[in-house]
């Protein structure tokens, strides 16, 4: 068999990474470092296994497509907005020092200033793929610092949009090299900008507007197989659209996960384009190491190191400056300047995407891809320099300890988040002697609650697997009590998809959320508002104090409540369709329950109840 053929390249990358990750998981050394490092052996440029450089960087084009897909597939704008905060405020302060910092440094080495930008814009950014997978293989996802490593990727993420509309706007010239590779030297830089501007809002159109009925359609036939070859259909589809207008695949796609992560198919979705997820990632890995250029590394060693060391640098003394700015304690601020102190996956499609459009000759973006690369390579070893001298003293990474499996559980009920909320709920239950299995995420939570005796299981009520364990097939409740309007949702439709026998009592942040509620099929017995029973027991209470017995003030207590929900189950569906109609009947059944008590109010009058007081 050719040594070429895309057969035998594949079962090399697969030899490499079943020979390499295991070996490198034994050593402590982690995955990613393990598939980095067999990607440079078995590379065009040691054992040349895997052909030439161009073909081993398709490999990775396609890698860092599927992977930014399924990366975008997981941020839902609601859940884009609700940390606009942190991916605004760290994110945003983060790329903006850190190109400034480089372009400076660009031009005291004579760069013209469009050069030193565009190699500014395009470092600031740091590795999604290798951040993401080293932060959750370590379990440090969900403490203080791997959410604003979180935060930071995702701002990174997106400004790769603005960056690519704005770099055909630094073009400085054409090259005899770029006039030779038959590149269109006549299209003007605003032409590239509104193509890219163009792009981006026809896969928003699409995604929003005829996607899902495609999703629709498939979905009828109840066929697995054809879903999931649609999703890859999509993803291939719109990477070789993307290609044909000349800009990046792994953009296309990437907008296209955010744009169907608000939509009904994003669990099936993501259900089954996740085999091929770990996969993928590997096989990026495998290709960024592989890509590694040591002819150039092997000419100018003091350069490349220097550089290297240098962009590690700048960018840890930016993120652990922006650690302390934004109060995080010294573990944490070590750990996200560690994270995420390397160049990202974007830098080679950013680089390529300024050399075709003039902007920056390869003269100076082969090395610079050889430096990216390199600290790729050298950030699991970065890691594991935190974690022999700083992890140990941690305060705030306590999660771990409490991440422990759940024994199978027979419980009849059920409590996803155990704060204030969900204590008073689970409390009652077991002085009445139900037992109940409880889950929570917060680590420091679970450490108090399990000071008082409260036996509490650490882990994301919405993960499937999770729930079956802790026995949501034969319970009979849940209780979902855990905070953030997206995550009740989120786990309400989870939930009613896979254990459609469990009945679900559902906490409510207010009335629009509530609505959200009833959409999702919760039925309003089963919804109850945060500070809905407290501030009507308040307004009974300011009743009697204002002269009602306690039978009056109890009675109107009742009705009110009576009312409030038929306005909630007669209207919801008005208000997701017409919101200006909604607030109209709003009113109108407001005057009909200031006329109910008026009436009940002169009905008591003429007839004196003496009813307990």
């Amino acid at each position: 068999m050719h040594s070429d053929s895309l057969l035998f390249q594949a079962f090399i990358y697969l030899v490499a990474a079943v020979v390499s990750v295991p070996i490198a998981k034994r050593a402590g050394l982690g995955s990613v470092l393990g598939y980095l490092m067999a990607g440079v052996i078995i590379g065009p440029f040691i054992l040349g296994l895997v052909g030439h450089e161009e073909g081993v960087m398709h490999f990775a084009e396609f890698g860092v497509v599927m992977m930014l897909f399924l990366i975008g597939l997981e941020l839902k704008p609601a859940l884009l907005w609700r940390m606009r905060g942190p991916i605004l405020g760290l994110g945003g302060l983060q790329v903006l020092l850190t190109t400034l910092l480089i372009t400076l440094i660009g031009l005291l080495f004579d760069l013209v200033w469009q050069n030193a930008l565009v190699i500014g814009m395009t470092l600031a950014l740091s590795s999604t793929a290798i951040v993401l997978q080293t932060l959750n293989e370590k379990g440090w996802m969900k403490t203080g610092a791997g959410e604003s490593c979180f935060s930071v990727l995702l701002f990174q993420d997106i400004a790769v949009i603005p960056m690519l509309a704005v770099l055909p706007l630094l073009a400085v010239g054409f090259t005899a090299e770029t006039i030779s590779a038959g590149q269109n030297t006549n299209q003007p830089g605003w032409l590239n900008t509104l193509k890219v501007v163009a792009a981006v809002a026809g896969i928003i159109f699409v995604g929003r507007y005829v996607i899902r009925h495609i999703f629709r359609i498939v979905a009828d036939t109840k066929l697995r197989e054809i879903f999931t070859a649609t999703a890859l259909l999509l993803v291939i589809g719109i990477a070789v659209l993307m290609e044909a207008v000349g800009l990046s695949p792994a953009l296309g796609t990437f907008l296209a996960g955010v744009v169907l992560a608000d939509s009904e198919y994003r669990h099936e979705l993501e259900s089954n384009i996740e085999p091929f997820k770990g996969l993928l990632l590997g096989l990026f890995f495998i290709s960024v190491g592989a890509s590694i250029d040591f002819n150039i590394l092997f000419a100018s060693p003091i350069m490349i190191l220097g550089l290297v060391i240098g962009l590690i640098a700048v960018k840890f003394v930016v993120l652990f400056v922006l650690s302390k700015f934004f109060k995080m304690s010294f573990n944490s601020g070590m750990l996200f300047a560690f994270a995420l102190a390397q160049g990202g996956e974007f830098a080679f499609v950013l680089f390529s995407f300024a050399t075709q459009n003039h902007i920056i000759s390869t003269r100076l973006t082969n090395p610079l891809i050889v430096v990216v690369a390199l600290t790729m390579l050298i950030t699991p070893l970065l890691i594991i320099f935190y974690e022999r001298f700083f992890e140990s003293h941690k305060p705030d990474n306590v999660q771990a300890e409490y991440d422990d499996d759940i024994e199978q559980a027979d419980n009849p009920v059920l409590i996803a988040g155990y704060g204030r909320f969900g204590q008073i709920a689970g409390r009652l239950l077991a002085s009445n002697g139900f037992k109940t299995t409880i889950l929570d995420n917060n680590a420091s939570h679970i450490e108090v609650l399990r000071g008082f005796g409260n036996k509490v299981y650490y882990g994301d009520a919405s993960r499937v697997d999770l729930l079956e364990l802790a026995g949501a097939k034969s319970a009979k409740l849940m209780i979902i009590a855990i905070e953030g309007r997206e995550k009740i949702n989120e786990l309400v439709d989870i939930a009613k998809k896979n254990f459609p026998n469990l009945r679900l009592l559902v906490r409510a942040e207010n009335r629009s959320h509530a609505f959200e509620l009833l959409k999702l099929g919760v039925s309003k017995e089963d919804i109850y508002r945060v500070t809905f029973g407290s501030s009507l027991e308040l307004g009974r209470d300011a009743l009697r104090h204002l002269g009602f017995n306690g039978y009056r003030a109890q009675r109107a207590a009742l009705m009110f409540k009576k009312h409030d929900e038929e306005v909630i189950t007669d209207l919801y569906e008005q208000y997701f369709q017409d919101y200006k109609g909604f607030q109209s009947k709003v009113i109108t059944r407001e005057q009909e329950l200031n006329e109910l008590f008026a009436s009940d109010l002169k009905d008591a009058e003429e007839h004196p109840d003496e009813a307990w007081e």
